[in-house]
This record gives C-alpha cells, sequence and structure tokens, in this order.
C-alpha cells in the first residue's frame, strides 16, 4: 500500500519533470540550430544595442528567451547567448528578465564597430546647444529614451535666450522626442517637432504587431506617471496618440532634417519643407536612419512605402518589393501570403547573398509554386501611378502596380553630424 502511495505521487512528478527537460532539449536544440543558421549566413554582428551575457553569472534559466519576442537569445551549453543577432532591436527585455542581472546591453563587437555621439550629463554634444537623447546616443529602452528626453529639454530651458525665433527644434517623434515636446510645452518654450515619417512612436512604430513593446512605468512632461505592464506596440502607439491629442503637441510630419548650420548664437535648422532659426537643437532619432531611397521617378507617391507594418492591408494588390535582404524576402513573403495579392521582388544582384538559408528556400518554394515572381538582376527605373517600370536583362518591363515596398536600408546622420562639428567615440562591444 505504502508503495503504491508512494507512486501515486511520484509518477506526476516525473511526468512532470519529464515534459520540463523535454521542452528544454528542445528549446537549445533549436537555439544551436539558429545559431547555425546565423553564421552560415554571416549574420553574426548585431546592428545596434544587444546584449552581452557574462557567462560566469549566467545560470540557463531562459528567462531571457522567454522575454524576447524576436528570439533573438537562445541557451546553447548552460549558457545564454545572442543566437540571431540580425534580429535583435535593443529593447532590453532580456536584460531585465535575467534573475541573476548577467546580461548588460552594448553597442558593437570587438571586429564590428558602432560610432556613439559623446553626449554630456546633461545631454548636450561637444558642439555648445546640440543635444542627443534616446536610441543614437545609445539608449534604446523606452523608458529611459523618455526620461532623456524630458531632461534634455530641461537643459535647453536653462540656456540663454539669444535671438533666435525657436528655442528649440525636435528632430524625431518617438518617445525621447515626444516627451521632448511634451517637455517644451511645460516650460512654455518655443519649439518645432520634425518626423520624417507620416507616424509617431519611432522605432516602436515598426516593431512586429502584437510585440511586447514596455514593460515598465514612464513619468511624462504634462502627463504625470504612466504605470505600464507588458503594454503591446499598437496598445502604446495608440496612448502615444492620446498624449498627442490630449496636450496638443505640434508635430511637423513628413519632414526630414537635412542640415544644421551655426547661425551667430544658434543654427539654422534645414528641412525638407523649410529653415528654421533655434537657439538649440535636440536630436531625438533612431539608428534606423533615413530610409536608403531608390532616387527614381515618382518614388514620392504616398504608395511607396520603406518598411513593411501590416502585411493584411495589401490583400487583393499588385505589389513590388524592392530589395536583396533578409527583410526584403520576408516582406514579399509576408505579402505574397495574403488573399489576393500578386508579389514581385526585384533585386539588383544576380543572387541573394547575405540571407538566412530559409528565407532563400522559402523564396525558391514561392517562386517555384507561382506565389510569387523573383526579377533578379533588375532595378527600378520608374514609379507610375498604376505601373511600375524595371529594367532588366537590357530590357525595359512594365508591371501593372498598387504598392512599392522599397527594404533598401538606412542611412545614418553621422556624416551630418560630424559635419557639424558633433564628436564620436567607437564602441567595441561596451556599453
Amino acid at each position: 500500500m505504502e508503495s503504491s502511495a508512494l507512486l501515486l505521487y511520484v509518477l506526476p512528478l516525473l511526468l512532470v519533470f519529464g515534459v520540463y527537460f523535454l521542452r528544454r532539449t528542445r528549446a537549445r536544440a533549436q537555439s544551436a540550430q539558429q545559431m547555425d543558421e546565423s553564421v552560415e549566413a554571416g549574420l553574426t554582428e548585431p546592428v545596434s544595442l544587444h546584449p552581452l551575457v557574462d557567462p560566469n553569472r549566467c545560470i540557463g534559466s531562459s528567462a531571457c528567451v522567454t522575454a524576447c519576442p524576436e528570439q533573438a537569445i537562445g541557451v546553447i551549453g548552460g549558457k545564454a547567448q545572442l543566437v540571431n543577432p540580425a534580429a535583435c532591436i535593443g529593447h532590453g527585455a532580456c536584460a531585465a528578465a535575467c534573475p541573476m542581472e548577467a546580461i548588460k546591453l552594448v553597442f558593437g563587437t570587438e571586429r564590428r564597430g558602432i560610432d556613439i555621439p559623446s553626449v554630456k550629463p546633461n545631454f548636450e554634444t561637444n558642439v555648445p546647444g546640440i543635444f542627443i537623447a534616446g536610441e543614437l546616443g545609445g539608449m534604446g529602452l523606452i523608458r529611459k529614451a523618455v526620461e532623456q528626453g524630458r531632461q534634455a529639454i530641461v537643459s535647453i530651458k536653462g540656456l540663454a535666450r539669444g535671438g533666435q525665433a525657436l528655442d528649440a527644434v525636435i528632430v524625431g517623434a518617438g518617445p525621447s522626442g515626444i516627451a521632448a515636446g511634451l517637455g517644451a510645452i511645460q516650460h512654455k518654450l518655443k519649439y518645432v517637432l520634425l518626423e520624417q515619417e507620416a507616424s509617431l512612436g519611432g522605432a516602436v512604430y515598426h516593431y512586429p504587431r502584437n510585440k511586447i513593446a514596455m514593460t515598465a512605468p514612464v513619468r511624462l512632461p504634462l502627463i504625470g506617471k504612466m504605470n505600464f505592464n507588458e503594454v503591446s506596440k499598437e496598445a502604446l502607439l495608440e496612448f502615444w496618440q492620446g498624449v498627442v491629442q490630449k496636450t496638443g503637441v505640434k508635430i511637423r510630419f513628413n519632414e526630414r532634417m537635412e542640415a544644421i548650420e551655426r547661425s551667430g548664437s544658434g543654427f539654422v535648422v534645414k528641412s525638407s519643407r523649410g529653415t528654421y532659426a533655434t537657439r538649440a537643437v535636440l536630436l531625438a532619432v533612431g539608428r534606423r536612419g533615413s530610409p536608403r531611397k531608390l532616387g527614381v521617378p515618382g518614388e514620392e507617391q504616398p504608395k511607396v512605402v520603406y518598411r513593411l507594418v501590416d502585411a493584411e492591408q495589401y490583400r487583393n494588390q499588385r505589389v513590388l518589393v524592392v530589395g536583396g535582404g533578409d527583410s526584403a524576402l520576408e516582406a514579399a513573403l509576408a505579402v505574397a501570403g495574403q488573399p489576393g495579392t500578386k508579389v514581385t521582388l526585384s533585386y539588383r544582384g544576380e543572387a541573394f547573398g547575405r540571407v538566412k538559408p530559409k528565407n532563400r528556400e522559402r523564396i525558391d518554394a514561392a517562386g517555384a509554386a507561382r506565389r510569387l515572381q523573383v526579377l533578379l538582376g533588375s532595378e527600378v527605373e520608374r514609379i507610375g501611378v498604376r505601373d511600375v517600370m524595371l529594367r532588366a536583362g537590357g530590357k525595359s518591363v512594365g508591371l501593372p502596380n498598387d504598392a512599392v515596398i522599397v527594404c533598401a536600408g538606412g542611412v545614418l546622420p553621422i556624416d551630418l553630424l560630424k559635419a557639424v562639428g558633433i564628436e564620436f567615440e567607437t564602441k567595441r562591444g561596451t556599453a
């Protein structure tokens, strides 16, 4: 009887532990496979802020793996590792989840350094009057970027006023820029807030659908403390929209900063739509930079975008995707999966190079199944209202078209900032 009772209790425990170890073994095998694929594709260098794991402190709890929506981190050999560097966007959820504080967020690696502007504790650069807050200055965490934007405006408030029309030109309507705009209203500063895209939210806007974007409270000027508990991208963007409507913060969308010039005790900021004389400039831009454009006639049309946000919006449309990287291949596959779409993927190279093997295989399979058309060795010549003209094989090829998605990467404003005199430090795996 006693042995039977013992088995009654022990067997369920053994079953639970068996399931646990089976799942852990599978997860770690998947992590190892992902690492192998990243190495094979040559995608081993993270492009921005990313986790660095201290193996002496890591206990392999997998808490960081669970916390990462992009599945960029995994456990191999009992220790956490960055297994999919290309997918990491630097939000820091892994570091916050680690029970042993074994993860810190850093820029660059020993092989690939990343230039970060030198910024003082008050967020002013070495050029008096030019401030940097948020991701460009090395802070990818939303709550800290918000705080930096708030504090930077306080620093600008303390500057001696000159004869300029504006106290501040704020560049970028992400979390840091929005907080700065709210602070400018709070401190009764004359400001202009520029955003190169048609939407606010910065990098958050380009997160995958339903991605957890924030899990910590934040304090906003005019609004106060806002408590967030695992807020999705959509909910956070809705919150920012509500803040803008409630406070009346003015944002000039679709207006790109193009130059900053010194003028007396202040600056002249030139944009794609105007010129602004200001006492100070706050750069609250991300490290995605400005989208790299094709430079062809018709590219200014609303149907041309530079990132895929929601594949469902392209149902029953004829879509051209331009690019040869993973983002282009994944965008083409996602759109081709929507009902009624007709997708063409155009790439100027003769073969897809540094892409994940799985993406290459999926593109080949989709092409063979005629779910999309792949045009290698092709370039866009012109974008019409209802068509596009490509150059392929020495001939011009016309295609009916409703939308164009350009996935050609971004151009950081580093050259522009260096021209103003801002100094940069090359980070090689340091915070």
